[in-house]
């Protein structure tokens, strides 16, 4: 079993521009065109069972639309999470119907929401997040779309851990992207999932498993950043780690079932 706990896509209406303003910010080809149907049928080829759609309100007057849309595609096999803006004035309510709407979690994007993760005016909004139970998801580390600023760093991330320790948090990027040795320095043992997007052939195997040794791989959630890196090779980057057969089966799903209850 495989389950991606990291994946984006779009409305159809929404997707071809959304791709192409990414695209062209990051550098990077995509591999879906970003639309629901595409992101299926490349889920099927590269053998993903579950996905979990990480949606980002990017200013407070999306919110409603991202999340209506999120709701659209609570079915199987994916797994949408909702957001919220820090900017709107209904953002703790947005997290009720959220949760009302029977969607397990939110993701937080520091860089294109425009905070620094552990600003204390954002600690209402994880504080809600806690206390209805949902998984936070937060980008962190380097984005291209802030490249000499970094909004979430392995510091300001372990402030959060240690002020909001009832937060259930999942740190993208194994911890904070391109910032691996602050990682290890700040984050691993703490109490927080890391995710493995968009770290083939950009974290070394050797400090990967590194970082699985000592932050434990119970805490270690397989996620590839589809459509920016296909989950298969994402797969075949943990697959060729030196870890144990029952260490991959954690990251590849059961860590992801016990953490959503699946």
């Amino acid at each position: 079993m495989l389950i991606d706990f990291h994946i984006h896509m779009f409305p159809d209406a929404l997707a071809e521009k959304a791709i192409a303003r990414l695209a062209a910010a990051s550098g990077l080809a995509p591999e879906t065109d970003g639309t629901k149907d595409f992101t299926l049928q490349k889920l099927r080829e590269w053998e993903v069972d579950r996905a979990v759609v990480l949606n980002i309100a990017t200013n407070s007057r999306q919110q409603t639309n991202v999340n209506n849309f999120a709701i659209s595609c609570n079915h199987d096999p994916l797994i949408p999470f909702g957001s919220v803006h820090f900017e709107s004035e209904c953002a703790l309510e947005e997290l009720e119907r959220i949760k009302e709407a029977g969607l397990r979690g939110v993701k937080l994007h520091p860089d294109y929401q425009g905070f620094e993760i552990d600003e204390r005016r954002l600690y209402p909004i994880y504080e809600r997040i806690a206390e209805l139970g949902l998984v936070c998801v937060f980008h962190t580390g380097f984005d291209a779309i802030s490249p000499d600023h970094i909004h979430a760093t392995p510091q300001k991330i372990a402030r959060v851990l240690r002020d909001l320790p009832q937060l259930t948090m999942v740190c993208a990027h194994m911890g904070s992207m391109e910032r691996w040795d602050e990682v290890e320095q700040y984050l691993c043992g703490k109490r927080v999932y890391f995710d493995t997007a968009f770290t083939a052939g950009y974290l070394s195997p050797a400090q990967a498993e590194r970082i699985i040794s000592r932050h434990g791989a119970q805490n270690i959630l397989f996620g590839s950043d589809c459509p920016w890196q296909a989950s298969s090779a994402t797969y075949r980057f943990i697959d060729s780690l030196h870890i144990s057969s029952a260490q991959k089966d954690m990251i590849f799903y059961q860590n992801a079932q016990r953490l959503l209850g699946l």
